[in-house]
């Protein structure tokens, strides 16, 4: 990728750094060579970012030119919103504390240059900063009440830094573009940079530990910087080139801001926010598979005016579903009436509208994994040991939660089992979806789209091995090329 940084005056920035040239504000919003260039990353050193100046330009310009800038548009925005300062002080409130306590004064000024302070102590608090706000040179004022409390936050130019602390910027400096990432060493050959998103302590992580190393092995040998992130990375993303989320989705949670960031952003990304929004939702997948005549257990959307009536059509037991529930969470068995008056009762407290659905047995559940409109592996999940799911959340033994699986070839799939996991995946439009589907009397019973389908080792992959990895790289790979 070819990198630059934009100054107002490159005679006065005497750094000597690899791979990496300073040209002027001027040239860059001027020549029209710059245009043309193709996968560049731009570093925007201009001593002013207010609207309508060089540095609001040469940013804003970056990304139409579909050049990644530092900072984005949206970063140099981003420090006049009053609210994004509120959040970063409420999230970071131990930090702020912890940093500023032996502080005797009233007030304090914190000067960030590439993410440093000229005092280590305040390393981590100035790491922080630059991660949610990616401008190159930033000051930070705090006053003190009853706690430490951020005043304001603002980028400055080069001509205000103190001058006994320009030595120590351009170190900074020296020490930033030395490295391969702005915060991150990768290695040099490194193509596009991927973040795979993951939420620690996540109760039912789509894919597992050694999966996780098997994305960075085989990504980095299919040219790509792998670091695996958490959902406090958030202001971080921009300096990616690509997105794979490995975190539970919901519309609300962390997951479908990082999607749809990455989208805005143009970022390549697996799952869309899209997918996010059908999937997590089990009224809108029942309505689109019914319009669709894609077989399905007898499903109902029930409300309050219908809860008398449902029975007649589903029967008992009776499957109900929350319309978020994933991982079977929030999906419950009523074997009576009474227990569905009870359980839809409560249910609907939470909702407006929940899923009934025929309970349909069966010794196993078809996961048929599409990339792409792509199958590209194809699974059996065996319920739960003395459960009617294959997750068991309740079992009391760890190794009862989930029953066995098998992996097979994609020609061994049933044909029909193959075409309605097909047809339902392109409803949902291109992504990596998982659908199950039950065999009940030889014939397809859709139970679900899978948005962010599990990918663990020694499970999804047990039968096409590294392929099943291959195949996920190499789609967000094509995403990049057809940028």
């Amino acid at each position: 990728m070819n990198k630059y940084i934009i100054v107002n005056k490159p005679e006065d920035w005497k750094l000597a750094l690899d791979n990496i040239e300073i040209i002027s504000a001027q040239s860059y919003l001027t020549n029209l060579n710059f245009a043309k260039i193709k996968n560049a990353r731009i570093f925007n050193l201009c001593k002013d970012y207010s609207y309508q100046s060089k540095g609001y330009y040469v940013s804003l310009l970056a990304e139409a030119r579909g050049h990644l800038a530092i900072p984005t548009v949206k970063n140099i925005v981003d420090l006049r919103e009053p609210k994004l300062v509120k959040i970063v002080s409420e999230e970071f409130e131990d930090l702020i504390q912890n940093s500023l306590k032996n502080i005797k004064s009233q007030e304090f000024t914190l000067s960030v240059y590439f993410g440093q302070n000229v005092a280590q102590k305040y390393k981590d608090l100035s790491a922080m900063f630059h991660r949610h706000f990616q401008i190159p040179f930033l000051r930070v004022k705090f006053n003190y009440t009853t706690k430490w409390n951020i005043k304001n936050i603002k980028a400055i130019s080069e001509a205000e830094i103190p001058q006994e602390h320009v030595e120590s910027m351009h170190q900074f400096a020296a020490q930033y573009f030395a490295k391969k990432r702005y915060d991150t060493p990768r290695a040099n050959t490194s193509e596009f940079d991927l973040a795979i998103l993951v939420q620690p302590d996540d109760p039912a992580p789509p894919s597992n530990a050694k999966a996780l190393k098997k994305f960075i092995e085989i990504g980095e040998k299919m040219n790509f910087y792998v670091e695996i992130i958490s959902p406090k990375d958030l202001s971080r993303l921009s300096t990616f080139d690509a997105l794979f989320i490995r975190q539970s989705t919901e519309v609300n949670n962390e997951a479908y801001a990082f999607a749809r960031k990455a989208q805005q952003e143009g970022i390549a990304i697996i799952d869309y926010p899209d997918a996010i929004l059908k999937c997590c939702n089990k009224v809108y997948m029942a309505e689109a598979l019914e319009n669709a005549n894609i077989p399905t257990p007898k499903t109902l959307i029930v409300h309050k005016e219908n809860i008398d009536k449902v029975l007649e059509i589903t029967g008992l037991p009776v499957v109900l579903k929350s319309p978020d529930s994933t991982f079977s969470f929030g999906v419950k068995k009523a074997s009576t009436k009474a227990e569905y008056q009870e359980l839809v009762t409560t249910m609907l407290k939470k909702s407006e509208l929940i899923i009934a659905q025929e309970y349909s047995p069966s010794e196993y559940d078809w996961r048929i994994g599409v990339l792409d409109n792509k199958p590209f592996y194809a699974c059996r999940y065996y319920m739960a040991k003395g459960h009617w799911q294959i997750y068991n959340w309740d079992a009391k033994d760890k190794g009862d939660q989930d029953g066995n699986a098998d992996g097979l070839p994609i020609e061994k799939v049933p044909k029909q089992i193959l075409e309605a996991a097909l047809k339902s995946a392109k409803l949902m439009g291109k992504g990596l979806y998982g659908i199950d589907i039950k065999e009940v009397g030889g014939k397809p019973l859709v139970i679900e789209i899978n948005d962010n389908p599990n990918i663990d080792f020694g499970v999804e992959d047990a039968y096409y091995g590294e392929q099943v990895y291959i195949e996920i790289l190499s789609a967000l790979k094509n995403r990049l090329v057809k940028k």
